[in-house]
């Protein structure tokens, strides 16, 4: 006698055409890529729904442009594997294409970004800057095909070419097994400017738009543009989300924020939010208001504040001088009202931060210390953080050095090797950290931080 399969076994499967963008390293265009098959089939009337491997927050903003919606991690650490499988099955419920771009090289990290597309099933197309070379591309092609067993490999696509005839050479050196997906000439005109922590704000870009435009009509040209593969993405009925893509809480936390108001600095210097981090809040029952530290005078109607990271070195003149935001936020924190900063956003809360030139400007000072802005990078790398309320994930990347005498109240762990620790600070309802933290990774953990109670 058969039997209804229980809700637990219970699985459904979507189908859709879908791309592992990836490169043998960082900085070879894989952002360029993306965002330009993005563009190019959005303009052909496509729902394309972008994801990124990996910690990052301003390549997402040049792919949520190119492709008009909204652009979440996919990490099978710090996402975890249940939530990255109902993110690619409900983008695959409601997209005509999922791309999904990769971090540094194919086969970096435990996991890697191979780790997920094979998991996944997702075709991956190795994008490799051919600027400076000819048969080698070949053997460097041939390694990222044949390195790890049961890869689904598509192909490659040659960056940043010379001529036509260069992207011969290219071609012709490839072993019949590699598809050769074509190639695109470098292109001042198509360049995304980019600065110390990676490239431009999506904002700070002012013709943005023309250079995805041009980018596009670029990789028209290139195999490239075609539809890739169809995949089917599986999801157990636990861990099916919403038709817009909203995480379903399988495991809903012992209390919620239900009408709590969280005020989110959003602006030119906080900027780095994971749309995962939004979603979860809202979805808790959390009203969410947006403020702007460099340009108003005071703090809106708040219980809860969220201070992300950004860019508050390059703005800290200005952040300087808005005393009366300085001062909202003082009393906001002696009223022991909860206030989260996450890297740039607890520079913010230092007592000063010298910039580059060595400019020494005044910041709140809630956290005593002293911020300076480093020439070379300080630290990269996943963090987790083990508090009472559960672990929370993250990762950490930064340009300067906190000096401090506030003791750490928590060390956070990379998953990969123990010399990055980052330092978290809990003082009352303050909680500040280099480590930029993936609220849905420890549900119970976000709603302790955020609940004024």
């Amino acid at each position: 006698m058969s039997r209804a399969m229980s809700p637990s076994l219970q699985t459904s499967a979507a189908r859709c055409p879908a791309l592992f963008i990836s490169a043998p390293a960082s900085g070879q265009g894989k952002t360029t890529v993306t965002a330009a098959l993005a563009r190019l089939h959005r303009l052909a009337g496509r729902r394309v729904i972008v994801f990124k491997t990996g910690p990052d927050f301003l390549d997402p903003m040049i792919l949520e442009v190119a492709s008009g919606e909204p652009v979440d991690a996919l990490d099978l650490w710090m996402v975890g594997e249940h939530q990255c499988r109902a993110l690619l099955h409900a983008a695959a419920m409601r997209a005509d294409l999922i791309l999904i771009e990769g971090v540094m090289g194919l086969f970096d990290g435990t996991p890697s970004g191979a780790d997920l597309a094979r998991l996944f099933g997702v075709p991956v197309l190795a994008v490799i800057d051919g600027s400076a070379m000819a048969q080698t591309f070949a053997a460097i092609a041939h390694g990222l095909a044949t390195f790890q067993e049961s890869l689904p490999f598509s192909g490659v696509l040659a960056n940043r070419i010379g001529s036509d005839r260069h992207a011969e050479i290219l071609r012709d050196s490839l072993p019949e097994s590699i598809h050769w997906y074509g190639a695109i000439k470098r292109s001042k005109d198509v360049e995304l400017p980019s600065r110390h922590l990676g490239l431009l704000q999506s904002s700070e870009i002012t013709d943005l738009d023309e250079r995805l435009n041009r980018l596009a009509e670029m990789i028209s040209a290139t195999g490239a543009s075609e539809l890739p593969t169809a995949v089917t993405f599986v999801a157990n009925a636990g861990e099916q989300n919403t038709s817009d893509g909203a995480e379903r809480l399988s495991n809903p936390p012992s209390r919620q924020l239900s009408g709590v108001r969280i005020g989110i600095a959003k602006d030119q210097a906080f900027s780095f939010i994971y749309p995962a981090n939004l979603t979860l809040l809202k979805h808790l029952g959390a009203e969410l208001v947006f403020f702007s530290p460099l340009h108003d005078k005071a703090l809106p109607d708040v219980e809860s504040v969220y201070l992300p990271g950004g860019y508050p070195e390059l703005f800290a003149t200005e952040l300087a001088a808005n005393s009366r935001m300085k001062a909202a936020i003082q009393a906001h924190v002696a009223a022991n009202k909860p206030l989260i900063a996450e890297c740039g956003g607890m520079l913010y809360l230092s007592e000063s931060l010298t910039d580059l030139n060595g400019n020494t400007h005044a910041m709140v000072g809630v956290l005593r210390g002293k911020v300076t802005m480093q020439s070379r990078l300080k630290a990269l790398a996943m963090q987790s953080v083990a508090l009472p309320e559960g672990s929370l994930r993250g990762h950490t990347y930064h340009h300067s050095c906190f000096e401090t005498d506030e003791v750490a109240d928590y060390l956070g762990v990379c998953p990969n090797y123990a010399r990055t620790s980052e330092a978290v600070y809990r003082k009352g309802n303050l909680y500040a950290s280099y480590i930029h933290h993936y609220f849905p990774s420890a549900t119970d953990a976000c709603v302790a931080l955020f609940d004024p109670q």
